[in-house]
C-alpha cells in the first residue's frame, strides 16, 4: 500500500496514541486493584458494623461547632481542654471488661449498642439545651458543669457501640461458604483486611458527608450577628441526633441478616445446631475470667473516685493504675497465643502506643489560627471535608503499600514525613505566610498553605491503624474475639490519654490563652497570648520525630518482632 499523507498521518496519530492509551490503562488497572476491588470484595455481612462505624464518622459533625462554642463561652484554658481531653479517652480502657461482657453475652450484644445511642443522644440533648435554653439550665448547674457532663457521656456511648462493633467485624466475616464448605485461611485473611479497611472507610466517609454538611450549615456563620450565630450552631446539634439512629439500624440489620442466613442454611437440611455452628454461633458462652471483668471493676469505681475527689495528680494516678491493669490483662490473654506469635503481638502493640502517644499543641494552636490567621467556622469546614476526603482516597491508594510492608516501617514512614509535615505551621507562627504573600501577590497566603499542607497530611492519617486491626482480627481466639479485640484496643486507646497527659504538660510550660470576656460585662478577664505558641509547637514537632524512631530501633534489637 502506498504511504500517502493521509496514511502517515494515521501512523503517526496511532503511535502517539498508543502511549497514552497505555497510561489509560494503567490507570484503570490500579482503580481495578484498589478501589473496584473493595467493592467487589463487600459482603452483605460487612454492613452492620459498618452502620455503627458510620455512626462514629458522622459524630464529627458537632466538632467545629463546639471547638467555636468552648472559645466563644467558656473560659476553659488550653490546659483544662486538655485534662479533660484525658478524660473523655478514658472510657476507652474499659473496652477489656466490655469486650468480654460482649463475649460472655453475646446474643444480646445489640443491648450495649442501644444504651450506647441513649447516651450519645442525652450527651446531644445537654448542648441542646445550653445553645436554646441557656438561662433554664444555668439555673440549675454551670454553662461549664452541663458542657463537661455533655463532653465525658458521649464517648461512654460511643465506646459501648464500638466495642460491639469490633466485635461484629469478626463475626461478619464468614467462616464457610454458600454450601457450607469451610473458606481455606487465606482467604479469610484477606476478608479480614477488606472488612477493617471498610471499616475505616465508613468512619472516614462519615466524616466526609458531615464535612459537606457543616460547609454549607456554617456558610458566612462568622459574620452572622450573635443571635443568628447561635441558632446555626443549635440546628446542627439538632441534626446531630440522627448519628444513635444510625447505628440502632446496623444492629436491626445484623438480627435479619442472621435470621435470613439460618433459614438458608436449614434449607439445605443442616440442623438448627449445625446451622449455628456454621454461622458462627457461641454455643455456649466462655467461661467468665473474673480477672478482666474484676480488673475493669476496680478501674472504674477508681476513676470515679479519683475524679470526683479532683486530687491533685489524678490523671497520672489513673493512668498508671489502668497501664498497670492493661499490661497485666494483655499477658493473661497472650498465653492463649504461641511464643512468635506472643512476641509479635507485643512489639506491635509497643510501636502503635508510643506513635499514638506523641503529645499536640491542644487548643492553643486552633485559636491561634482563628485569633491571628482569621480562619472562620466556614474555612475550618472546609479543611476537614479536604481532610476527609483526601483521607479517605489515602487509604485506597496505599492499600497494598499497607498490605506489603511491616508496621516498623510504616511508622517509621509516617513519622518522617509527618515531621516535614509540620514545618509549614511552625514557619506561619514565625511569618511564612506573610512573605509568601508577598512575592505572589497575595495568592499563597495562609489559607492557601494550611490547604496544601492538610492536602499532603491527611492520606496518611489511616494507615498505621488498619495493618494492625486486621492482624488483630485475623489472631483472635474463637470464643474470645471481643475480649482479644478489646483488651488490645485498650492497650492503644490509653496511648491517646498519653498524648492528653503530654499535651497537658507541654501547656503547662508553654502557657497559651486566647481573650476571654466576662458574659455580663464584656470586659475582658483574659488576655490573648500567643508568645509561646512557636517553641510549644517546635517542641511537639522534635518529640513526634525523636520518640517513635527511638522505639522502632528499639524494638527491631529486642526478641520482640512486629506484624
Amino acid at each position: 500500500m502506498a504511504l500517502n499523507a493521509r496514511n502517515i498521518t494515521k501512523i503517526i496519530f496511532m503511535k502517539n496514541l498508543l502511549p497514552a492509551t497505555g497510561f489509560v490503562s494503567v490507570i484503570a488497572h490500579w482503580f481495578s486493584a484498589n478501589i473496584f476491588a473493595l467493592g467487589r470484595e463487600m459482603r452483605l455481612s460487612y454492613l452492620p458494623p459498618l452502620m455503627v462505624y458510620v455512626a462514629a464518622g458522622i459524630s464529627g459533625l458537632t466538632g467545629i461547632v463546639g471547638t467555636f462554642y468552648v472559645k466563644e463561652k467558656l473560659g476553659l484554658s488550653a490546659e483544662f481542654l486538655a485534662m479533660l481531653g484525658f478524660w473523655m479517652m478514658l472510657p476507652w480502657a474499659l473496652k477489656m471488661p466490655l469486650g468480654h461482657l460482649v463475649d460472655l453475652v453475646w446474643r444480646w450484644k445489640g443491648l450495649l449498642v442501644y444504651l450506647g445511642a441513649g447516651l450519645i443522644m442525652l450527651s446531644l440533648l445537654i448542648m441542646i439545651g445550653l445553645l436554646g435554653h441557656t438561662e433554664a439550665m444555668a439555673a440549675m448547674a454551670s454553662v461549664e458543669t452541663w458542657f463537661v457532663l455533655s463532653a465525658l457521656l458521649a464517648p461512654i456511648g460511643y465506646v459501648l457501640q464500638d466495642v460491639v462493633a469490633d466485635a461484629m467485624t469478626v463475626e461478619a466475616v464468614p467462616r464457610v461458604d454458600e454450601n457450607g464448605q469451610k473458606l481455606d485461611l487465606e482467604k479469610r485473611k484477606l476478608m479480614h483486611v477488606t472488612m477493617q479497611t471498610l471499616g475505616r472507610v465508613a468512619i472516614i466517609g462519615g466524616g466526609v458527608l458531615v464535612s459537606i454538611a457543616n460547609v454549607f450549615l456554617l456558610r458566612d456563620a462568622g459574620a452572622l450577628p450573635e443571635a443568628e450565630k447561635e441558632a446555626v450552631y443549635l440546628f446542627v446539634y439538632q441534626l446531630a441526633l440522627i448519628i444513635p439512629l444510625v447505628s440502632i439500624f446496623g444492629v436491626v440489620f445484623a438480627s435479619w441478616l442472621q435470621r435470613r442466613e439460618l433459614k438458608r442454611f436449614l434449607a439445605q437440611g443442616h440442623s438448627r445446631q449445625e446451622a449455628g455452628v456454621l454461622l458462627g454461633f457461641h454455643s455456649e458462652p466462655p467461661p467468665v475470667n473474673w480477672w478482666i471483668l474484676g480488673g475493669g471493676l476496680v478501674f472504674t469505681v477508681m476513676s470515679l473516685g479519683v475524679g470526683l475527689s479532683r486530687i491533685p495528680g489524678g490523671e497520672e494516678i489513673i493512668f498508671v493504675i489502668s497501664m498497670a491493669i492493661v499490661i497485666f490483662l494483655m499477658w493473661r490473654l497472650t498465653e492463649e497465643l504461641e511464643p512468635e506469635a506472643r512476641n509479635v503481638l507485643v512489639g506491635t502493640a509497643v510501636l502503635i502506643f508510643v506513635f499514638r502517644a506523641i503529645p499536640g499543641p491542644g487548643a492553643g494552636s486552633t485559636w491561634w489560627m482563628i485569633d491571628t490567621l482569621g480562619f472562620d467556622q466556614q474555612f475550618l469546614a472546609v479543611l476537614s471535608l479536604v481532610g476527609a476526603v483526601l483521607t479517605l482516597f489515602g487509604m485506597f491508594i496505599f492499600r497494598r503499600f499497607m498490605a506489603e510492608r511491616s508496621i516498623a516501617y510504616i511508622i517509621g514512614f509516617l513519622t518522617i514525613v509527618g515531621t516535614f509535615l509540620s514545618m509549614p505551621i511552625i514557619g506561619m507562627y514565625f511569618g511564612l505566610h506573610e512573605w509568601t504573600a508577598s512575592l505572589t501577590g497575595g495568592v499563597v497566603d495562609a489559607r492557601f498553605i494550611v490547604l496544601i499542607d492538610t492536602a499532603l497530611e491527611s492520606p496518611l492519617g489511616q494507615i498505621a491503624m488498619i495493618p494492625m486491626l486486621a492482624w488483630i482480627a485475623n489472631s483472635a481466639p474463637e470464643k474470645l474475639k471481643a475480649t482479644f479485640f478489646a483488651v488490645m484496643a485498650s492497650f492503644t486507646n490509653l496511648a491517646l490519654s498519653a498524648s492528653q497527659l503530654g499535651t497537658k504538660y507541654l501547656n503547662q510550660f508553654y502557657e497559651v490563652t486566647r481573650e476571654v470576656k466576662d458574659s455580663v460585662s464584656g470586659q475582658v478577664t483574659v488576655p490573648a497570648d500567643y508568645s509561646e505558641l512557636g517553641q510549644l509547637l517546635i517542641m511537639v514537632t522534635i518529640i513526634g520525630f525523636v520518640l517513635p524512631l527511638l522505639t522502632i530501633l528499639i524494638v527491631k534489637h529486642s526478641r520482640f518482632r512486629n506484624a
